[in-house]
């Protein structure tokens, strides 16, 4: 009787055991996602949140951040995952600079290009033109957030292009848009730090100066990018992510350019996304 009571507390004991286990290795399903206020960066991670959270149960938190906090708080483990990695150029030097604590998960889109953008009505071709209009201008470039490396290659453009009668104007996505709609309005001359994809450029009529040093790099591609370790601790979520992707950069900037429209949401607009590209979302959540 003894040995009967005996072996039914250990049976007991390993119960309990097992049970702790499986509680403690059981997948905590809560993601931070970060990204800096830009429309193409706000587009995606709504557009991620929205299906990991109606199709895989997770509970994403989106945390808009500085440039250099993008990636730090990866590295550090403080946050898990991003969809706006423009590479191989513009965040490269970033890039390498924490690759060993970084993965690439998969490419977003190809079509991503830099460059300084003026309305059609200003006869401008080339970059080289500026010094000699910089009045036109208000001397002034319209810029975007100051930490962006896009600012600095721009600063860059200006020194070696010999630009010193134009100064390079910190602002955001927001300010750089609001600036552009203002100066179209009144048929002004305006440069900005534009890039593609962009619903700018299906709003308005605008061209890229062309710079033919390629100081602001070349044509570049889009990548996801997650801490290490996100395999392991969220396989659903590493494996959605690897293969997240748009058909093109007009399919984003299309989904761009609804959330500019007035009283848009932009994460019920990714999720009417989802229910206009079934087949598409399917891809992304295959195993």
């Amino acid at each position: 009787m003894k040995f009967r009571i005996l072996g039914i507390a250990l049976a007991a004991v390993m119960l309990l055991a097992v049970c702790a286990t499986a509680k403690d290795t059981k997948e905590d399903k809560t993601l931070k996602i970060v990204y800096v206020e830009w429309d193409c960066a706000t587009a995606s991670s709504n557009l991620a949140k929205a299906v990991l959270e109606d199709r895989l149960g997770y509970k994403v938190e989106l945390l808009p951040v500085t440039v250099p906090i993008l990636w730090t708080s990866m590295a550090t483990g403080d946050s898990d995952a991003m969809v706006t990695a423009w590479l191989p150029n513009t965040n490269k030097d970033v890039y390498e600079k924490y690759r060993d604590k970084l993965e690439i998960l998969g490419k977003l889109t190809d079509g991503a290009r830099l460059g300084l953008v003026v309305p059609d009505y200003v006869p401008l071709k080339s970059v080289e033109e500026l010094k000699a209009n910089a009045d036109k201008f208000q001397n002034r470039v319209i810029g975007i957030d100051a930490g962006a490396v896009y600012m600095g290659l721009t600063e860059k453009l200006l020194k070696d292009y010999g630009i010193d009668n134009m100064e390079l104007i910190d602002g955001s996505d927001a300010i750089m848009t609001s600036s552009l709609a203002e100066a179209i309005r009144r048929k002004q001359w305006i440069v900005v730090t534009g890039w593609s994809p962009h619903w700018i450029f299906g709003r308005w009529n605008l061209h890229y100066l062309d710079e033919p040093r390629g100081i602001l790099g070349t044509e570049e591609a889009i990548y996801n990018v997650a801490r290490k370790g996100l395999k392991k601790d969220h396989p659903d979520a590493h494996a959605f992510l690897s293969r997240f992707s748009y058909t093109g950069a007009d399919q984003l900037q299309r989904l761009m350019a609804k959330n500019q429209e007035k009283g848009a949401d932009p994460l019920e607009n990714a999720r009417q996304f989802m229910k206009d590209h079934p087949e598409q979302v399917e891809a992304w959540l295959q195993k």
